[in-house]
């Protein structure tokens, strides 16, 4: 997009160029008058993104020598070496880094910006992070793109094209991408219902314990020319071996620190306590190498390294090392500033911004609940549906059964009705045969025997007859006695079939409702979606001091009188994040042990092994911190004099 600053009121006709800035997620486009301050253009970008929290952040670019710069908000931006070829990008990122970003950080733009930048210098290796934690941040970080883990949705391998880990981590182990998949997804899983916002913030809470998060490193060397390194953190200056950028050798917090200033080479910061030395430190001669990059390639440019670069060049040394010495006063004067807002009570615009944060987090918990009981609600109907449907089926079974039943009820009737006819048919015959057997012998016995044969004769054919009577009558009592039965079981039958058919027909009356099944309605209507971050106009908040010239080497960082006041407000310590979440820890743990018989031993970097001596000692960052920061403010200078 394209955006046009506000005219200037001038009488000669305006001029204007573009301007390019790049975010980690986004480029805004600008023209911008040709008399605009760093301010100007800050300001524009800080509208333009809704951004409040804009101490933290700065814009840098690469000037006409190659050099990596911080755009000064006090002087013209076409007065500060910008390219006039093209349209000259600028990266807007963090500069200074928050002790607590729970504590700190309200926006929740101020929170994206910070987990992409975050992130970037994980995944791109300027930040050392573990192989255990960077499973753990990668879960965060799946969780905060994608959302709730949903097993019917997820599909295998869908992680594979996502950069998760740094490539450090991937090359140290024998694990292949399904392996280091499965392992996101075990907490992946844990972090449902967790919001993008919430996600991102618990990816930062993790990663602000590593040991190299939030510190700029620059090359120095003490009065025996030992190469150091010093780290500019939001807590003050620590000072590490050459070969050791993870565990601080001394440190000065920024309460002991009162005044800093430069010349040539040699930097000097004077401590609070006037017993101890001046805290003296020199150039190592160098000068920040151009960085080789297309034009075209800005964003890379931004990811793929935060950190400054340095080189040799003798001809530029004493410019290259004031330079620098600028650069380290710059940071020195920003984190001390923000080192000391936090220790003072919030002004108005921050307890405003953190009212509306506030409010803005439960109105967004509150719509978060409801949504979980529509949820809740969709499941419970859509189970109730299936439940139905299993009900509808049973039934179906159960009358399915009963027609059966009544099937074979009516072909027994039938088969015991045709044998009854058969039963009634022989019956029939037998009384008719039994007629004529009874008029046969009525015949005989009227008839006149004319011999005493005829008449044996006769006898013997009457008692012939006689017996075949006895027999059929025997026969028609038996035959009738199976009529009878016949009948009674024809009877049974039908009466069976009658209730059979009375019992499907109260059976069906009963259940007729679920012979169709109404279509479960809609439970939820269309949800808005959530507003945009907070877009009310930027009120910018000036910093306590003046913007840092170029021209000056020198600042009073704190007066006598407040260092009793500053004393007693560092005791007020943060709470160690690792006592807070010793169930994570354990999680940690388990990993690396489950990992350790993978690792690639000759893989192993300086960090990782000093990494691996820090895990043994039981040591992590705010322990050494703590130790480090023990004796006496003169007797820490002398360490850093004997290094």
């Amino acid at each position: 997009m394209r955006n046009k600053m506000p005219q200037f009121r001038r009488k000669k006709s305006t001029k204007s160029f573009p301007v390019k800035v790049c975010t980690l997620d986004a480029e805004l486009e600008f023209n911008l008058e040709w008399r605009a301050t760093g301010r100007d253009l800050f300001d524009l970008v800080c509208r333009t993104i809704g951004l409040r929290e804009t101490w933290y952040f700065g814009l840098q670019y690469e000037d006409s020598k190659g050099f990596i710069s911080w755009l000064k908000l006090d002087k013209k931006v076409q007065d500060q070496g910008i390219s006039q070829q093209s349209t000259t990008p600028f990266m807007f990122l963090a500069k200074f880094y928050p002790e607590d970003v729970a504590e700190e950080l309200v926006q929740e733009v101020t929170q994206h910006l910070f987990y992409l930048q975050v992130k970037q210098a994980i995944l791109s290796m300027d930040i050392y992070c573990p192989p255990e934690a960077s499973v753990l941040l990668a879960s965060y970080a799946v969780q905060a793109k994608y959302g709730d883990y949903d097993e019917a949705s997820y599909q295998p391998g869908m992680l594979a094209s996502e950069d998760l880990l740094p490539q450090r981590v991937i090359d140290q182990y024998q694990m292949t991408p399904e392996m280091w998949e499965d392992r996101i997804k075990i907490w992946y899983a844990d972090h449902k219902t967790m919001s993008r916002d919430e996600a991102e913030m618990e990816y930062l809470k993790v990663a602000q314990d590593l040991d190299m998060y939030g510190v700029n490193y620059f090359p120095i060397s003490n009065k025996k020319e030992t190469n150091l390194w010093l780290g500019v953190t939001a807590l003050g200056l620590n000072i590490y071996e050459k070969e050791n950028k993870l565990t601080p050798k001394t440190t000065f917090a920024w309460s002991e620190i009162r005044h800093i200033s430069f010349d040539d080479k040699k930097f000097i910061i004077k401590p609070v306590d006037k017993s101890s030395p001046n805290f003296v430190f020199f150039s190592q001669k160098v000068r920040m190498n151009k960085l080789v990059k297309k034009k075209s390639d800005v964003r890379c440019w931004v990811k793929g390294g935060l950190q400054v670069a340095l080189g040799l060049d003798e001809r530029n040394s004493d410019k290259a090392t004031r330079g620098l010495f600028v650069k380290i006063l710059d940071l020195c004067i920003g984190n001390h500033d923000l080192f000391m807002r936090r220790r003072k009570p919030d002004s108005m615009e921050v307890q405003q911004m953190k009212a509306q944060a506030k409010e803005e987090k439960s109105r967004r918990q509150i719509e978060r609940n409801k949504l979980a009981r529509e949820k809740q609600l969709r499941e419970a109907a859509e189970r109730e549906k299936a439940a139905m449907e299993q009900r509808l089926l049973q039934y179906q079974e159960e009358i399915r059964l009963a027609n059966e039943a009544l099937r074979r009820s009516e072909e027994t009737a039938d088969l015991l009705a045709e044998k009854s006819r058969v039963a009634e048919e022989e019956a029939m015959l037998l009384s008719q045969k039994a007629s004529e057997a009874e008029q046969e012998i009525t015949r005989i016995r009227l008839s006149n025997m004319k011999t005493e044969e005829e008449k044996v004769h006769l006898e013997q054919k009457t008692r012939d007859a006689v017996r075949l009577t006895e027999m059929l009558v025997q026969e028609s009592e038996k035959r009738a006695l199976e009529e009878k039965k016949l009948k009674d079981e024809l009877l049974r039958a039908r009466i069976a079939e009658k209730e059979a058919k009375e019992k499907l027909l109260e059976f069906l009356s009963r259940n007729a409702y679920t012979s169709t099944i109404t279509p479960v309605p809609n439970l939820f209507p269309s949800t808005q979606v959530l507003p945009s971050d907070l877009q009310a106009d930027l009120q910018t908040l000036q910093l306590d001091s003046e913007p840092l010239s170029s021209e000056v080497n020198c600042y009073d960082l704190i007066a006598d009188g407040d260092v009793d006041q500053l004393s007693l407000e560092i005791e007020k310590e943060r709470v160690d994040y690792w006592e807070k979440s010793k169930h994570l820890q354990e999680q940690l743990r388990e990993l690396r042990s489950e990992i350790e018989v993978l690792k690639v031993g000759e893989k192993q970097c300086e960090l990782d092994q000093l990494h691996e001596e820090q895990v043994r000692l039981g040591e992590n960052k705010y322990s050494t911190l703590k130790k480090v920061k023990s004796g006496s403010t003169k007797a820490r200078v002398a360490f850093f004099e004997e290094l």
